[in-house]
């Protein structure tokens, strides 16, 4: 790990993706984003904006988290989104969006610690790309939490494991720690 060179990047962190399977999650991602925070480091949040007619609507037939207040992050959170390093708008599962992708080039980052909404897809699909990309993928499993319910998150987990290795997934505790600033 090269921990010089690392970002937390929160995913999703939306009114439209919290409800009740999902809202428990908030107090740990703020707790991460603090404590990440407080080490100097990088904090990217994402926003995903679907569309009319994007795949989600046309296949899965989801047409949710198109408009305000459903695209505005959790308030929880929107002060640390505010003083974020950025905030990646796209419409894509990744944080991977051409953004996404120019920002962590152009800071250097080998090392990209994932949290957020929702673990089995747009979280897990971020730390997949990491990895696919050459850089170490983290996936906070504490602070990752799945609008689809713990069956749902726990399924991202576990592939998570086969994708990126059981060793790169961390709680909360074990995130901050190891990324202090040097």
């Amino acid at each position: 790990m090269n921990e010089t060179r690392a970002a937390l990047i929160v995913i999703d962190m939306q009114n439209g993706f919290i409800n009740d399977r999902s809202r428990g999650v908030i107090p740990k991602v703020v707790e991460l984003v603090e404590q990440w925070e407080a080490t100097g480091r990088p904090v990217v949040f994402t926003r995903y904006y679907n569309y009319p007619g994007s795949p989600f609507e046309r296949l899965i037939h989801w047409s949710s988290v198109q408009h305000p207040p459903e695209t505005e992050i959790v308030p929880e959170l929107a002060q640390h989104a505010g003083r974020a390093r950025a905030v990646i708008d796209k419409r894509i599962y990744s944080y991977f969006s051409s953004a996404g992708t120019a920002l962590t080039e152009q800071e250097g980052w080998t090392d990209l610690v994932f949290c957020g909404v929702a673990t089995e897809s747009c979280v897990l699909k971020s730390a997949v790309d990491a990895f696919e990309r050459d850089l170490t993928p983290w996936l906070v499993t504490d602070a990752s939490a799945s609008h689809g319910g713990q069956t749902a998150h726990e399924a991202g987990l576990l592939v998570a494991r086969r994708f990126i290795g059981a060793g790169q997934l961390i709680e909360t505790d074990e995130a901050s720690p190891m990324f202090r600033e040097i």
